[in-house]
């Protein structure tokens, strides 16, 4: 059987760059993105102290110490890890993962929101900063999500964006009860990014 090439007049795709986040800062509104630091972990281990928050992920830090170790860690095992705020306020965090240059491609992962900014404009305002600056500053030609196929929540958010569903990956990653879950795979590419973006921005508060 021959598949049809989806894109069969692909050119080549410009560079992409990478540059550590240590200094940027993404904001719009209230909401602000900024790089993780150590002296984060205790507010963020007090947002975040729920069982709601840590039910779909691999390892939940029992102490703000143990956070702080994992922010501080956190690079030099490939997660370059952010922080949330909302009027200043530490609200939740997200991380850019799988980053691949020679690729154009990149992961937004690891995101967790306090309970109480479940179901607001958060995570559009998360995903249009990050997106933006993904495509626009640092040339990727993909963005991927992908959540444990339990966490209708999180894929209910991740579709409600416009990223698009490319699979099931099957025994992908163990959870933090030993069981290995299925992970649900989504993508954006930057074809597809100028009408995710009209929608993102449709869906989050207009900055005057």
């Amino acid at each position: 059987m021959v598949l049809e090439d989806p894109r069969p007049n692909d050119t080549p795709w410009r560079d992409a760059r990478w540059a550590p986040i240590d200094a940027v800062a993404l904001q719009h509104g209230a909401v602000t993105i900024r790089a993780a630091v150590e002296s984060d972990a205790t507010d963020l281990f007090s947002v975040l102290d729920h069982d709601g928050c840590w039910r779909h992920v691999v390892s939940r830090p029992a102490t703000p110490q143990v956070l702080a170790s994992v922010i501080k860690e956190s690079t030099g095992s490939g997660r370059h890890m952010w922080v949330v705020e909302r009027n200043g306020a530490i609200v939740g965090t997200t991380s850019f993962l799988d980053v691949s240059v020679n690729d154009a491609r990149i992961e937004i992962g690891s995101t967790m929101y306090a309970p109480s900014e479940w179901g607001t404009d958060l995570n559009s305002t998360c995903k249009y900063l990050l997106m933006s600056y993904a495509f626009g500053e640092l040339g990727m030609g993909r963005v991927q999500l992908k959540t444990d196929i339990r966490n209708a929540r999180s894929r209910n958010a991740i579709e409600r964006l416009g990223a698009r569903f490319e699979g099931v990956l099957r025994r992908y990653q163990r959870r933090a009860d030993g069981t290995v879950r299925d992970t649900v795979m989504y993508s954006v590419i930057a074809e597809d990014w100028p009408s995710v973006r009209e929608g993102l921005i449709a869906r989050i508060p207009r900055v005057e």
